[in-house]
């Protein structure tokens, strides 16, 4: 089968399409045929290997373990391991796995879920990750309730967009903070106001809000909190900048540190895919609730190019990848 694959740690265009062997579903997996994936900020980190944390925590040291990349992935399934009662070969199914950008791929059982039948496959590869931790992020890191006031920093973003719709169905006030170029878009997937940052300040404090997700920024914790109301929440959803060794996570590191002593509610989210999840936001998608945004799709040969649009281009809502 045909797969992108790459066997060290360097820039996107290290990634190469080659044929490698098809997996097998072992006990309680899911071999899935594969027709869509999509692109996430993960993927260009784990290709690049920065930050260099990453590479101590499991992903590999001098190279990486797992020579196919991607996660998010649609498809239909082709056959079942031993122990798997969920699903039966034929069912249209949407998730994560490991190596997502082939023609095939291995899931567990508990992070795949039945398709939306009103999604095609383009769409429905572009919900677990980003959905899955917009929707932690408001209600687990949040405890987010109806009436209250939420800031989405990167509110066209992957989980971005998904956490601007997510959050008006928790009956919200919402406002999202983006660019010009985008202001329209987060305005018709429900935002009650937008901030254009190139113009305005999201955090000066003229505002305050109950709580403020912060998706993939890089504004200080002192700034964030500007934003927020005396005991308001702020979860942090990734992050860039840091350096080379830790990136993004010192943010997290730092609102773990500095939550006890202070009023706000500092969160980090290390966000998982799970069953209960994508089964609840498949209610949601096919209910007309949560629609999810692509910016553009790459065959599966052009992945690399991909990778480099998420890192550089600006997209607005999900990269998909065409198997």
């Amino acid at each position: 089968m045909k797969a992108i694959v790459h066997d060290s740690y360097g820039p996107p265009d290290l990634l190469r399409l080659e044929e490698v062997a098809r997996p097998v579903a072992g006990r309680g997996e899911v071999l899935v045929k594969v027709h869509a994936a999509s692109v996430d900020p993960g993927v260009w980190h784990l290709t690049t290997g920065r930050p260099y944390l990453l590479r101590a925590v499991g992903f590999g040291l001098r190279a990486p373990k797992t020579r196919v990349r991607g996660t998010d992935a649609a498809g239909r399934v082709e056959a079942v391991g031993p122990d798997v009662t969920r699903f039966r070969p034929g069912d249209e199914v949407y998730g994560t796995c490991q190596g997502a950008f082939a023609e095939y791929a291995c899931a567990k059982e508990g992070s795949l879920a039945l398709k939306p039948t009103n999604l095609d496959f383009e769409q429905a590869a572009a919900v677990p990750v980003s959905a899955c931790t917009a929707l932690q992020a408001l209600r687990d890191g949040g405890r987010l309730k109806s009436g209250r006031r939420v800031l989405v920093i990167g509110a066209s973003g992957g989980v971005g967009t998904f956490a601007v719709q997510l959050a008006k169905t928790f009956d919200a006030h919402v406002t999202g903070v983006c660019r010009t170029a985008h202001t329209d878009l987060v305005r018709s997937i429900g935002a009650d106001e937008v901030i254009d940052y190139t113009r305005e300040d999201p955090t000066d404090g003229a505002r305050r809000y109950d709580l403020v997700v912060d998706t993939g920024g890089n504004r200080s914790l002192a700034r964030l909190r500007r934003a927020l109301i005396p005991h308001g929440t702020l979860v942090i959803v990734g992050g860039e900048g840091g350096g080379r060794w830790f990136g993004g996570t010192n943010r997290e590191l730092g609102a773990l540190l500095l939550s006890p002593f202070v009023g706000h509610r500092l969160r980090g989210l290390v966000a998982t895919q799970r069953h209960s999840d994508l089964a609840s936001l498949t209610e949601l998608i096919e209910a007309g609730s949560v629609t999810p945004v692509i910016d553009r799709t790459y065959p599966l040969a052009e992945v690399p190019s991909a990778v480099r649009h998420l890192r550089e281009g600006h997209p607005h809502g999900k990269i998909v990848v065409r198997i």
